[in-house]
């Protein structure tokens, strides 16, 4: 033990180190010179610190705290694929992953990926039928593979101890491409990109804004950034606008790494791409990285894997909702999506999760102020799907959907075009199943995940009128899941930015490029498919629905 005048000693010694830290040089007389001030105070300030306070840890130990408390967390757990192919084993599959409150993490038509204990893989397999219990095991060690995909943060301590985000958050250097930027280095936490984006608003006040679409449960902003070029001529005609969204489910931390990046090369693309220069006069464009702040804050600190919201429920200890199924269109409230318990939870009414009724009421009151959202682009992950409206029944079809079906097959094909990687197309309505039933009726088999009631691009589809709205699950197959490495980060920001530049030059009319530049009327497939539909959407959906 210290004695206490020991300590009174080291004290006064870290308070005369402080005093004469007050009279240190200059930050550039520091630089000119390029050692510290006062060298022999700091090391006795320093020494005077792990007096009083210990040695912090080092990277090594701090690894190893992570890993045994990963150990502790998911000890034992693994995730599994099931290949599905009758109608008898997706209703087999719906009832035991029911029974059992299993993780879904994706669905194909080929395949079902769930995460189980070790202990419950025989309680799951004895539910299922022969040709399901021959399952392929993805991951082995889920504690393993989440410790390896975690940031190393191992060049940001400074001599306190202290952990400094700031590295990620100096000056940008001239770059020759934007993956080089180093922020893209890495999975960022929720203050950092926060700070990031505030700075491209400093860097770039011509046309980039920050901006609150509103606060959390949590009551933590939900962040976006603005990307709107001044117009040369005043105009009344309404300002068309994309979003681009991600985080909605909090352990999907690529959805929100792949918005950043979009953000990012729009904006140091501008005035050098001729086809996102086009764009960006025409349209604006809205970046919101995380819809979820709490969750993926959550994801952070305590629970790597965590999925909804962290609003309270009816259950003490099941909090959070779907963000994804709290929409109010095609609401339905099944079985599986109104156990507090569930994954899919999507609360007890429509929009009872705080952050999409923000997001909802946002875009609204965006409506109302002259803006008319043509698509929303919603990132998630995994599986390389991009999904089109309707999510919550296969039986509506939208009025365009010869439209969206080309445009999702021309994204899926810049996508390859970029870095060759596959994405399949399909319905959201489509994927594996999910049972739905209700009091005095029989249980029956519906696309599982994938689909839904109550998904966000449903309702900015039929209720904002944003007739190109996309959900895109984003790397990878299988091999990781949400754990996705992060020198994946930059390559699937590439390849969802050369879709996203596809995507404009769809809506501007495929003329990004050749359009002539001053022309009066410039009519785009934007204006073309929101005239045309804006009367047959309604009759054709509720026309649909009565067929049902």
């Amino acid at each position: 033990m210290k004695s206490g005048l020991e300590r009174v000693v080291a004290l006064a010694l870290l308070l005369l180190t402080c005093v004469f830290v007050v009279a240190k040089p200059t930050a550039s007389d520091i630089s000119r010179a390029n050692v510290a001030p006062f060298p022999l105070l700091t090391r006795i300030r320093s020494r005077a610190i792990v007096f009083l306070f210990g040695r912090r840890p080092t990277l090594s130990t701090d690894r190893n705290r992570i890993m045994n408390d990963l150990r502790a967390k998911y000890a034992n757990e693994i995730v599994l694929r099931f290949n599905v192919t009758t109608s008898q084993d997706e209703n087999t599959l719906v009832a035991a992953a029911n029974r059992l409150l299993l993780d879904v993490w994706a669905t194909s038509h080929d395949f079902v990926d769930i995460r189980l204990h070790r202990d419950e893989v025989n309680p799951l397999l004895s539910l299922l039928t022969p040709s399901l219990r021959s399952a392929q095991t993805l991951i082995p060690d889920l504690a393993t593979a989440i410790y390896s995909s975690l940031p190393v943060y191992d060049h940001t301590y400074d001599d306190e101890g202290s952990f400094k985000f700031a590295t990620a958050l100096g000056p940008v250097p001239p770059l020759t491409h934007v993956g080089d930027h180093l922020f893209f280095h890495d999975y960022q936490p929720l203050p950092v990109i926060v700070r990031w984006m505030r700075l491209l608003e400093a860097m770039f006040p011509s046309f980039v804004e920050y901006l609150s679409i509103g606060t959390s449960f949590e009551e933590r902003d939900i962040s976006a950034l603005r990307l709107r070029v001044p117009q040369t001529v005043n105009s009344t005609s309404p300002r068309k606008t994309i979003i681009v969204a991600g985080g909605l489910h909090a352990r999907e931390w690529i959805s929100t790494s792949t918005v950043n990046y979009l953000a990012w090369s729009f904006i140091m693309s501008f005035e050098k791409d001729a086809t996102v220069t086009k764009l960006l006069q025409e349209f604006d464009i809205v970046f919101v990285p995380t819809l979820n702040p709490d969750g993926m804050e959550y994801s952070w600190q305590v629970d790597r894997l965590w999925r909804k919201s962290r609003q309270e429920t009816n259950i003490r200890y099941c909090s959070g909702l779907d963000l994804d199924h709290t929409f109010d269109f095609g609401w339905d409230g099944t079985p599986a999506q109104a156990d507090p318990c569930s994954e899919d939870y999507g609360g007890e009414q429509p929009f009872q999760a705080v952050e999409s009724m923000q997001f909802a009421r946002w875009a609204r009151n965006e409506s109302l102020n002259n803006i008319q959202f043509v698509g929303l682009i919603d990132l998630h992950s995994y599986s390389q799907q991009i999904l089109f409206p309707y999510s919550f029944s296969c039986e509506a079809a939208p009025p365009n959907i010869e439209n969206l079906e080309e445009v999702a097959t021309g994204i899926a094909k810049a996508i390859r075009m970029a870095n060759g990687h596959l994405y399949s197309v399909a319905s959201a309505c489509e994927g594996a199943v999910r049972m739905r039933s209700g009091p005095g009726q029989n249980q029956s088999a519906s696309r599982m995940e994938a689909g839904g009631g109550g998904s966000a691009i449903d309702w900015f589809y039929h209720t904002m009128g944003a007739h190109f709205s996309y959900q895109i699950k984003l790397r990878d197959t299988g091999n990781y899941g949400f754990l996705l490495p992060k020198e994946h980060i930059v390559p699937t920001g590439e390849e969802v930015f050369s879709a996203m530049k596809y995507l404009g030059d769809f809506l501007l009319g495929n003329n990004g490029i050749e359009g002539l530049p001053g022309s009066k009327e410039k009519i785009t497939h934007a204006d073309a498919m929101m005239r045309e539909d804006k009367n047959g959407s309604d009759h054709e959906l509720k026309r649909r629905m009565l067929q049902e």
